[in-house]
Protein backbone atom coordinates (compact mmCIF):
# COMPACT_ATOMS: atom_id res chain seq x y z
CA UNK A 1 0.00 0.00 0.00
CA UNK A 2 1.05 3.54 -0.66
CA UNK A 3 1.43 6.41 1.71
CA UNK A 4 -2.09 7.42 2.97
CA UNK A 5 -1.29 11.12 2.60
CA UNK A 6 -0.23 10.58 -1.00
CA UNK A 7 -3.45 8.71 -1.75
CA UNK A 8 -5.54 11.52 -0.25
CA UNK A 9 -3.64 14.15 -2.26
CA UNK A 10 -4.11 12.10 -5.44
CA UNK A 11 -7.85 11.69 -4.81
CA UNK A 12 -8.30 15.40 -4.10
CA UNK A 13 -6.38 16.26 -7.27
CA UNK A 14 -8.52 13.91 -9.35
CA UNK A 15 -11.70 15.34 -7.87
CA UNK A 16 -10.58 18.92 -8.57
CA UNK A 17 -9.72 18.02 -12.17
CA UNK A 18 -13.11 16.35 -12.64
CA UNK A 19 -14.91 19.43 -11.29
CA UNK A 20 -12.95 21.74 -13.58
CA UNK A 21 -13.76 19.58 -16.60
CA UNK A 22 -17.44 19.47 -15.63
CA UNK A 23 -17.48 23.26 -15.48
CA UNK A 24 -16.11 23.42 -19.02
CA UNK A 25 -18.98 21.38 -20.39
CA UNK A 26 -21.75 23.75 -19.29
CA UNK A 27 -24.02 25.31 -21.89
CA UNK A 28 -22.77 28.73 -23.07
CA UNK A 29 -24.72 31.95 -22.63
CA UNK A 30 -26.34 33.43 -25.73
CA UNK A 31 -25.23 36.73 -27.23
CA UNK A 32 -26.75 39.79 -25.48
CA UNK A 33 -28.88 40.57 -28.57
CA UNK A 34 -30.47 37.09 -28.51
CA UNK A 35 -31.07 37.38 -24.77
CA UNK A 36 -32.81 40.77 -25.24
CA UNK A 37 -34.93 39.40 -28.10
CA UNK A 38 -35.94 36.32 -26.07
CA UNK A 39 -37.04 38.61 -23.22
CA UNK A 40 -39.60 40.17 -25.56
CA UNK A 41 -41.48 36.84 -25.26
CA UNK A 42 -42.52 36.69 -28.91
CA UNK A 43 -44.28 33.53 -30.05
CA UNK A 44 -44.69 31.75 -33.38
CA UNK A 45 -48.21 31.08 -34.68
CA UNK A 46 -47.45 27.41 -35.46
CA UNK A 47 -45.30 26.59 -32.42
CA UNK A 48 -45.54 26.40 -28.65
CA UNK A 49 -42.97 28.45 -26.77
CA UNK A 50 -41.67 27.19 -23.42
CA UNK A 51 -39.34 29.15 -21.15
CA UNK A 52 -37.60 27.21 -18.39
CA UNK A 53 -35.72 29.36 -15.88
CA UNK A 54 -33.70 28.76 -12.72
CA UNK A 55 -33.77 31.62 -10.30
CA UNK A 56 -30.67 32.66 -8.43
CA UNK A 57 -31.97 30.98 -5.27
CA UNK A 58 -29.55 28.08 -4.77
CA UNK A 59 -26.05 29.01 -5.95
CA UNK A 60 -24.50 26.03 -4.24
CA UNK A 61 -26.38 23.27 -6.02
CA UNK A 62 -25.01 21.59 -9.11
CA UNK A 63 -26.10 22.15 -12.66
CA UNK A 64 -28.63 19.70 -14.01
CA UNK A 65 -29.31 18.61 -17.56
CA UNK A 66 -32.74 19.66 -18.85
CA UNK A 67 -34.63 17.37 -21.21
CA UNK A 68 -37.77 17.91 -23.29
CA UNK A 69 -39.49 14.65 -24.24
CA UNK A 70 -36.26 12.72 -23.70
CA UNK A 71 -34.14 15.07 -25.87
CA UNK A 72 -31.34 17.12 -24.30
CA UNK A 73 -32.01 20.85 -24.14
CA UNK A 74 -28.84 21.72 -22.17
CA UNK A 75 -27.28 22.22 -18.74
CA UNK A 76 -29.08 24.60 -16.42
CA UNK A 77 -27.45 26.84 -13.84
CA UNK A 78 -28.81 29.31 -11.28
CA UNK A 79 -29.78 32.62 -12.91
CA UNK A 80 -30.25 31.18 -16.42
CA UNK A 81 -33.06 30.15 -18.74
CA UNK A 82 -33.84 28.34 -21.97
CA UNK A 83 -36.38 29.31 -24.62
CA UNK A 84 -37.75 26.25 -26.43
CA UNK A 85 -39.97 26.53 -29.49
CA UNK A 86 -41.67 23.21 -30.13
CA UNK A 87 -44.65 21.57 -31.77
CA UNK A 88 -47.97 22.02 -29.98
CA UNK A 89 -49.12 19.06 -27.89
CA UNK A 90 -48.12 17.17 -24.78
CA UNK A 91 -44.52 17.63 -23.61
CA UNK A 92 -42.56 16.47 -20.59
CA UNK A 93 -39.71 18.47 -19.08
CA UNK A 94 -37.41 16.46 -16.83
CA UNK A 95 -33.92 16.28 -15.34
CA UNK A 96 -31.27 13.58 -15.40
CA UNK A 97 -29.53 10.94 -13.27
CA UNK A 98 -31.15 10.26 -9.92
CA UNK A 99 -33.54 13.08 -10.71
CA UNK A 100 -37.18 12.05 -10.92
CA UNK A 101 -38.55 15.58 -11.17
CA UNK A 102 -40.69 16.33 -14.19
CA UNK A 103 -43.65 18.34 -15.42
CA UNK A 104 -46.08 17.52 -18.21
CA UNK A 105 -47.46 20.40 -20.26
CA UNK A 106 -50.29 20.36 -22.78
CA UNK A 107 -49.29 23.18 -25.13
CA UNK A 108 -51.06 25.06 -27.91
CA UNK A 109 -49.79 26.82 -31.01
CA UNK A 110 -48.96 30.49 -30.49
CA UNK A 111 -49.02 30.13 -26.69
CA UNK A 112 -46.28 30.87 -24.17
CA UNK A 113 -45.49 28.75 -21.09
CA UNK A 114 -43.04 29.74 -18.36
CA UNK A 115 -41.72 27.06 -16.04
CA UNK A 116 -39.65 27.64 -12.91
CA UNK A 117 -36.99 25.01 -12.22
CA UNK A 118 -35.48 24.65 -8.76
CA UNK A 119 -32.73 22.11 -8.14
CA UNK A 120 -31.94 20.88 -4.67
CA UNK A 121 -29.68 17.95 -3.89
CA UNK A 122 -29.62 16.94 -7.55
CA UNK A 123 -33.42 16.78 -7.78
CA UNK A 124 -35.51 19.03 -10.04
CA UNK A 125 -38.75 20.66 -9.02
CA UNK A 126 -40.72 22.15 -11.92
CA UNK A 127 -43.60 24.61 -11.53
CA UNK A 128 -45.72 26.29 -14.22
CA UNK A 129 -45.79 30.00 -13.44
CA UNK A 130 -48.51 32.57 -14.05
CA UNK A 131 -47.56 34.49 -17.21
CA UNK A 132 -46.94 37.92 -15.65
CA UNK A 133 -44.92 36.50 -12.73
CA UNK A 134 -42.84 34.27 -15.01
CA UNK A 135 -42.01 37.12 -17.41
CA UNK A 136 -41.00 39.38 -14.53
CA UNK A 137 -38.71 36.76 -13.01
CA UNK A 138 -37.03 35.87 -16.32
CA UNK A 139 -36.40 39.54 -17.09
CA UNK A 140 -35.04 40.20 -13.59
CA UNK A 141 -32.80 37.25 -12.94
CA UNK A 142 -31.74 35.34 -15.94
CA UNK A 143 -29.39 35.05 -18.89
CA UNK A 144 -30.42 33.03 -21.95
CA UNK A 145 -28.46 29.84 -22.50
CA UNK A 146 -27.60 28.98 -26.09
CA UNK A 147 -28.69 25.47 -26.94
CA UNK A 148 -28.58 25.83 -30.72
CA UNK A 149 -25.52 25.97 -32.95
CA UNK A 150 -25.24 28.99 -35.30
CA UNK A 151 -27.56 28.48 -38.26
CA UNK A 152 -29.49 25.67 -36.57
CA UNK A 153 -33.26 26.06 -36.51
CA UNK A 154 -34.36 26.58 -32.88
CA UNK A 155 -37.47 24.39 -33.05
CA UNK A 156 -37.67 21.05 -31.28
CA UNK A 157 -39.79 18.75 -33.38
CA UNK A 158 -40.99 15.33 -32.37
Amino acid sequence: MGNPLRIVVLLVSLLAAALLMAGCTSTPEAQPERNALAKEFLTHPAASTIYVYRGEFNHFDTDTVLYLDGRVVGNTAPGTYFRIDTTPGRHILHGTGIDVGEIALQTRAGQLYIVELNVLGGHSNFRLMPDAVGRERVRACCALLENWAPGQRPLVLR
